[in-house]
């Protein structure tokens, strides 16, 4: 599954680590010093060059500009307010890119994993062909794997870094062969169950002028847990810490002292604003979450942490082993937002000056313009997505919240719950008598205002696709009542305690989260009810869920226990046969009012 070898760039160069590295630090150690002969974009000193690190993570497939509250990013304003901008789409994003590397003679853009997967069904429909094909275009010059990129396997994703038709779907476009990823994809800590090496690079150096800069990409190790067993079937996701303090090592041994790892896992600062001082009172003060102790076990070769996955807005300096500042950043998601950091390269010592290093998020506006050949990218699959995309789904009387929501129960994952109950009920459908629906899998909103031409309150397959886009099958099991109440114990106990998952349910089932409580205790047993009945423990429940659950995914083991399983249509089929069923446009689907858990504290 090694990748095929990199398109050359007339300005800029990824160089792969591997046998060949001695060999080309020898040649680069021949050339003549260029101390004080480079320009950077800041406070320049005596053989030292300023390398512009330009970064961004979970992309997931948004080319277009996203709709909705999933298209806004929070500002905190001089006041202490905030405001709500609209911002993303690939447009916009490569415009942003384009003009920040202007006056910088050392540019390189990283990112932090997920740029595909979860796709809108401009990117989704096509296997994200088109999201690969942007990123080239925007000169991305290396990411890690995230979670995302493993949904469709291992096998998919060796396809969109090395190029060829899909397996059964073909080519696309009459004449023309997917190319693949023209930058590296690092999978440093996922390895081969065969082979026991790494499916992707590890790690790979970006070089110019002499200037040599290492990174080295992992997901997160728990990534078995969110993605479907046939993703990561015959793969194993090691510890980050491990991982990436291995390869620094090995890094280090070949000359490369300047190293920034790709982690696709993150932290949740205390504020959502972009602009939040998450280094207040102190360092790393207003962060927490994961990607905290990573930071602190990641050892202080490395210079800079890229991160991603809670698709959080941060710029951070968390202590590294030997409590020496080190920056931590992330950049939202879906192309709301870029990182420009300051490396300061010393030539002496070939390393980071970490006192020098400076960053910051900056919002990738929509009120600058479009790049035109992003434009015409978007054109060209939107008119072969087309004849699907813009099918009529059903209708919908004002916003309809999930991705965008603020309580754990959202009135959109109502609406999922109820249409997978509503798809499973009959006898021969499966029985079912609850739906679950894990909240990850809710990726929009839907939203009233029209996205295109269909008019306001109108649901788009594009736009159902969007809010589903895994397709996921839907299956029913036998359940105890008892093991439906452990269900509801896992949202808030076990590996959800310290970031509760709570499961949308489907319309019947109640129950009253005490969130004073602490673990399992936080559900009140005698509140769950069906029906107005309270769950009996021994008698069976036939639930529906999809396969994802179903599995055990997202730390829910006990749903994966489920006996009897029928397996129907897939979450996107129910969903938009409900919105078909249940909405007209004279009697539009309104927003439910997600009152079925009574949250405490």
């Amino acid at each position: 599954m090694s990748p095929r070898p990199h398109k050359k760039r007339k300005a800029r160069r990824i160089l792969a680590t591997a046998a060949g590295l001695a060999t080309v630090g020898a040649l680069v150690a021949a050339l003549p010093a260029m101390a004080g002969q480079d320009k950077g974009h800041g406070h320049q000193k005596p053989n030292t060059v300023d390398v512009q690190l330009l970064s961004f993570n979970d992309l997931h497939g948004n080319l277009e500009a996203p709709a909705g509250s999933a298209g806004t990013v929070t500002e905190k304003q001089a006041d202490g307010t905030t405001k709500a901008i609209p911002a993303g789409g690939i447009e916009y994003l490569a415009t942003s890119l384009r003009n920040a590397r202007k006056g910088n003679a050392y540019s390189v853009t990283a990112a932090g994993g997920d740029m595909v997967g979860a796709s809108p069904l401009l990117s989704g429909l096509f296997h994200d062909e088109p999201t690969i094909e942007a990123l080239n275009k925007i000169d991305l010059d290396v990411t890690t794997v995230g979670n995302h990129e493993f949904d469709e396997g291992a096998v998919e994703l060796a396809r969109l870094q090395n190029g060829g038709c899909h397996p059964t779907e073909g080519c696309y476009e009459k004449g023309k062969k997917f190319k693949g990823a023209d930058f590296p994809y690092l999978a440093a800590n996922v390895t081969s169950e065969k082979t026991g090496k790494p499916i992707l690079k590890p790690y790979t150096v970006w070089k110019k002028n002499g200037v040599k800069i290492g990174f080295i990409g992992v997901t997160l190790e728990g990534t078995p847990n969110i993605v479907t067993a046939e993703g990561v079937k015959g793969l194993k996701f090691h510890d980050e810490i491990e991982t990436v303090n291995k390869y620094a090592q090995e890094l280090d041994r070949q000359g490369v002292k300047s190293i920034v790892a790709l982690i696709h896992e993150g932290g949740a600062p205390a504020s959502t604003a972009y602009n939040y001082d998450c280094d207040s009172p102190g360092a790393g003060d207003g962060i927490s979450g994961p990607i905290t102790e990573i930071a602190k076990g990641i050892t202080s070769k490395v210079d800079a942490l890229v991160t991603g996955h809670t698709h959080a807005a941060y710029v951070c300096t968390i202590p590294d082993p030997s409590g020496k500042p080190r920056l931590v950043t992330s950049a939202s998601s879906f192309g709301k937002l870029y990182t420009d950091t300051t490396l300061t390269y010393d030539r002496r010592t070939n390393d980071i000056v970490r006192t020098s290093v400076e960053s910051a998020n900056h919002i990738v506006s929509r009120e600058q313009p479009k790049a035109p050949d992003m434009t015409s990218l978007i054109g060209r699959w939107n008119k072969l997505a087309a004849p699907i995309a813009n099918a009529p789904q059903g209708f919908i009387s004002a916003d309809i919240n999930g991705r965008g929501a603020t309580t754990p129960e959202s009135p959109l994952g109502d609406v999922i719950a109820d249409a997978q109950l509503a798809g499973t009920a009959p006898a021969d459908k499966g029985g079912a008598q609850i739906a679950f629906m894990n909240p990850g899998g809710i990726r929009s909103d839907l939203v009233y205002k029209a996205s295109g031409s269909e008019g306001d309150g109108v649901v788009t397959y594009g736009e159902a696709f969007t809010v589903q886009p895994f397709t996921n099958m839907m299956n029913v099991v036998d359940l105890t009542g008892a093991q439906v109440i452990t269900a509801l114990q896992q949202q808030v106990s076990g590996s959800n305690e310290a970031s509760p998952k709570i499961l949308q349910v489907s319309k019947g089932l109640t129950y009253t989260l005490d969130m004073t409580k602490t673990g399992a205790a936080r559900v009140v047993t005698d509140s769950v009810k069906l029906d107005g009945a309270a769950i009996d423990p021994a008698k069976t429940y036939r639930v529906a869920m999809n396969e994802f659950l179903g599995g055990g995914g997202d730390g829910f083991p006990v749903l994966g226990q489920g006996k009897n399983k029928l397996v129907g249509p897939s979450d996107l089929d129910l969903f938009n046969a409900y919105l078909a069923a249940n909405s007209t446009a004279q009697a539009p689907l309104t927003p439910p009012a997600a009152d079925r858990i009574t949250i405490l504290n």
